[in-house]
């Protein structure tokens, strides 16, 4: 083999390690989540899907906000405020502290 030969090998194989992914998680992603959970969003996660006209039959003990979709809300951040963020056809698709 040629010396450019040796070259183009190395240079292929250095690319290839570059593309490779990382397959340890990331511990620190999961215990900031559990810091930043300070209203409890984490116990209603099952919502999500339901429609955003189940909430107003249900007591809650954090400040609670429905967002149907495309609506204006409020830039203020609360972390021990709820809120339910509904999609086009009116379902709960996010549930989040702020």
């Amino acid at each position: 083999m040629k010396p450019y030969g040796y070259l183009l090998l190395a240079a292929g194989l250095f690319t290839l390690t570059a593309c490779q992914s990382a397959s340890k998680p990331d511990a620190n992603a999961t215990a900031q989540d559990a810091v930043s959970d300070t209203c409890g969003a984490s116990q209603y996660q099952s919502y999500v899907g339901k429609p955003l006209s189940s909430l107003s039959s249900q007591r809650f003990a954090a400040p609670v906000r429905a967002i149907p979709w495309n609506s204006a809300v409020t830039m203020d951040f609360n972390l021990r405020r709820l809120n339910f963020l509904a999609d086009k056809s009116g379902n709960i698709s996010k549930v989040y502290c702020g």
